[in-house]
């Protein structure tokens, strides 16, 4: 009886530590996995230095225009793709008046926290008006968000994705580059659409090349001016809205 007591516990034991190093190999590869990220290109970092209304506050990047309005604009970056990388982009927005303020994701990836929003959108009272934006992944769970809670966006800025969830594409802005392709296959709407001719995925951000994308036609800071004029009509035509 003894002897199948301690067979038992032995096979126990074995099974225990099996799945111990099942786990310890699926953690190491997903933090493998997330720590291969696209970082921020040199161009992107050096907005930081300016020292003018760009602040860091916790997880989120706050850039304040000159003259700020009573609309701010919260960002998702891009999966796997470092958060100041899409700096460029959005001081150039702020410079139309809008807060931006850029989200840092866990594990640069939105996913893992796809309502940050909400606590974004508590900390500053003082804004009246918010949209929120993302880019890739970003906007899908941008997308999830403003569809979960309609009541807290005046609306919905895309970039290189679409629509994901029950939102209308009324209070949605949705660009893409020409050569993003699979993003094109996937809008089934037909409102506030931007194509960028020229333009591909990664260009929204300053992170170099991304893997799958094609070359775009177009440099990076010119997608991202009519990526800017764009966001300005959209916002312009919103507010001009009864």
């Amino acid at each position: 009886m003894k002897a199948k007591q301690l067979s038992r516990r032995k096979k126990w034991l074995i099974a225990g530590g099996i799945v111990l190093l099942i786990l310890a190999i699926l953690a190491g590869a997903f933090f493998w996995y997330v720590s291969d990220y696209y970082r921020a290109e040199d161009v992107a970092l050096e907005v930081m230095t300016q020292d003018n209304g760009i602040s860091v506050q916790d997880n989120l990047t706050i850039l304040s225009p000159s003259h700020p309005t009573d609309t701010a604009i919260i960002f998702y970056p891009g999966a796997k793709v470092e958060a100041e990388a899409y700096l460029p982009l959005l001081d150039q927005i702020r410079q139309t008046g809008v807060t931006c303020i850029l989200v840092h994701m866990p594990f640069h990836m939105a996913i893992f926290d796809a309502n940050a929003a909400e606590d974004v959108i508590a900390q500053f009272p003082e804004i009246q008006h918010w949209y929120i934006a993302g880019h890739s992944m970003g906007g899908a769970m941008a997308s999830k968000f403003a569809s979960e809670h309609p009541d807290q966006v005046d609306g919905l800025i895309l970039m290189g994705a679409y629509i994901y969830g029950d939102y209308p594409d009324e209070k949605t802005l949705t660009i893409y580059g020409s050569l993003n392709q699979s993003v094109e296959d996937h809008i089934d709407y037909t409102e506030n659409i931007v194509k960028i001719e020229g333009g591909n995925h990664a260009q929204f951000g300053n992170y170099g090349p991304q893997e799958g994308d094609l070359p775009a036609t177009i440099s990076a800071q010119e997608q991202q001016a009519q990526t800017v004029a764009a966001i300005e009509a959209f916002l312009s035509g919103a507010d001009s809205q009864p």
